[in-house]
């Protein structure tokens, strides 16, 4: 008995290592490309009040962190099969603690939202729903799951918008960017393991066109900003042609594990386009400083 008593006390213990398991699971090079959604939104809204600025950074760290955290945990069953190495099956992090830790994430992320202003709260509180909606349904949806997760971003973009506390109005429309981009990336993502299907590719590919269509509308109305918002545009082109050229080809996994890999970081430069666009060069700049650290930490920390 004794015996059985020590045995269940040590099993009992929290993993050692937590802290880069709890890391881990709220994939930091992901909550980077996050921020510069926040800074290409107040680039939009003309504003950058250092502490409702900041309030929207520590929200949209808590409803990403929050999100992804959540989707691990409703992925639990299938990452035990496939995913054997993250934190919650290689038991790392327990189910209730991550269960926890991301709605602590999530709670915190609208309310900082609301210490900004009411109207970045409510956006936020739409945010953690929206994202609520995707990790539980969402994500098993193939045509509406996409759309689903490009909502999510394109509420992001759309907080950032609120740091002055008011209405973006027509710029709001700024959202759609990347509501598609990030839509593009999740429809191709469904083939990240067991490998993608020549429909998921061409819904990808749709999406993708779509993004790029808008963000031409955008900057066909934009008075300033074109010269340097299309240099990064040929960087961004450059930079996702290859790899989702290789992923829709082969299908393959690993093919395509690099390409939304790289559609994800790549979202710093489309929002440095848009910064570009609506804040002049040096907003663009700031936006392009922040691919450093998440290309730094995607070498550390998963981004899929």
């Amino acid at each position: 008995m004794l015996a059985d008593m020590k045995e269940l006390s040590v099993t009992a213990e929290p993993p050692r290592f937590a802290i880069p398991g709890f890391l881990r699971l709220m994939r930091p090079a992901n909550i980077v490309t996050a921020y510069a959604d926040i800074f290409a939104g107040a680039a939009a809204a003309g504003a950058l009040e250092p502490r409702q600025f900041a309030c929207l950074l520590t929200a949209t760290t808590g409803l990403y962190g929050g999100g992804v955290v959540l989707n691990d945990v409703f992925d639990a069953p299938l990452d035990a099969v496939e995913r054997p190495e993250r934190p919650i099956p290689s038991g790392a992090i327990t189910i209730r603690s991550a269960r926890l830790f991301g709605g602590l994430l999530l709670t915190g992320g609208v309310a900082a939202a609301f210490f900004c202003s009411t109207l970045s709260g409510l956006v936020a509180s739409a945010t953690a729903l929206t994202v609520l909606l995707y990790d539980a349904w969402g994500k098993h949806q193939n045509l509406l799951g996409p759309l689903n997760m490009g909502l999510c971003r394109g509420l992001n973009l759309l907080l950032g918008m609120t740091v002055a506390g008011v209405w973006p109005g027509t710029r709001a429309a700024l959202g759609l960017v990347t509501l598609c981009y990030i839509a593009g990336v999740t429809a191709l993502s469904r083939g990240e393991v067991r490998g993608g299907t020549r429909t998921a590719a061409n819904i990808s590919l749709a999406w993708l066109v779509a993004s790029f269509a808008v963000l031409a509308a955008l900057a066909a109305g934009a008075k300033s900003g074109l010269l340097w918002a299309g240099l990064i545009f040929v960087i961004l082109f450059v930079r996702l042609w290859r790899p989702f050229r290789n992923a829709m080809h082969s299908l393959e996994p690993k093919h395509i594990g690099l390409a939304i890999k790289t559609g994800v970081l790549s979202l710093i430069l489309l929002d440095a386009v848009l910064a570009a666009l609506y804040g002049g060069v040096w907003f663009a700049a700031v936006v392009l400083l922040l691919y450093i650290p998440a290309t730094l930490l995607a070498k550390l920390f998963a981004v899929t």
